[in-house]
């Protein structure tokens, strides 16, 4: 596949291309639009970094190209600790998982199960979400109440809530959180 040209535009990356439509179907990167009939292909900021990354995109901004650099500084200033989104949706998506935004379901990320692909209509229970990951930095303070609320939404889905830990370092650990019901 060649390399892609998008364009920036405030918190999104649009791929004017009937060939990016490609990179939803094989892969789950972005969102086709319009629904019906796409002409084009919307990418979070995070797939757009991951995709400039892997030399996937050209991202272009008021027609001069950015460097992934520039890219990655410019996200920093739009999403609040975008380097620790990005770091964490890089490390699920190098080990091979499916991952989408989860901000309707209380965390930054859901996540689905390796080889699976986006259908719309009935899904086989592998085809569900099966993590919602929230990530965090290894000193953040949270509540219990925050906790239990953002568990419960996981459950509700039939998915495993995780927290992804982020250190000093940049090492990623995930800790699964579940509801225990004696």
């Amino acid at each position: 596949m060649k390399i892609l040209k998008g364009e920036l535009v405030e918190n999104r990356v649009i791929v004017w291309s009937k060939e990016a439509l490609k990179l939803y179907e094989e892969k789950g990167f972005g969102k086709p639009m319009p629904k019906e009939n796409p002409e084009r292909l919307e990418l979070e900021l995070v797939e757009a970094a991951y995709l400039l990354e892997k030399k996937k995109i050209k991202v272009v901004k008021d027609g001069k190209v950015m460097d992934f650099k520039k890219f990655l500084n410019y996200c920093a200033k739009k999403i609040h600790k975008f380097l620790l989104l990005f770091l964490v949706y890089k490390d699920l998506r190098d080990k091979g998982y499916l991952v989408k935004t989860g901000f309707k379901f209380g965390a930054h990320f859901r996540v689905y199960e390796r080889g699976v692909k986006l259908k719309k209509g009935p899904k086989a229970p592998y085809e569900h979400t099966k993590f919602v990951v929230h990530v965090v930095e290894e000193e953040a303070a949270f509540s219990l109440p925050e906790m239990a609320r953002a568990v419960r939404l996981a459950h509700n889905i039939r998915a495993r809530f995780v927290w992804a830990v982020v250190d000093k370092e940049n090492d990623i650990t995930y800790y699964q959180i579940i509801r225990f019901l004696p």
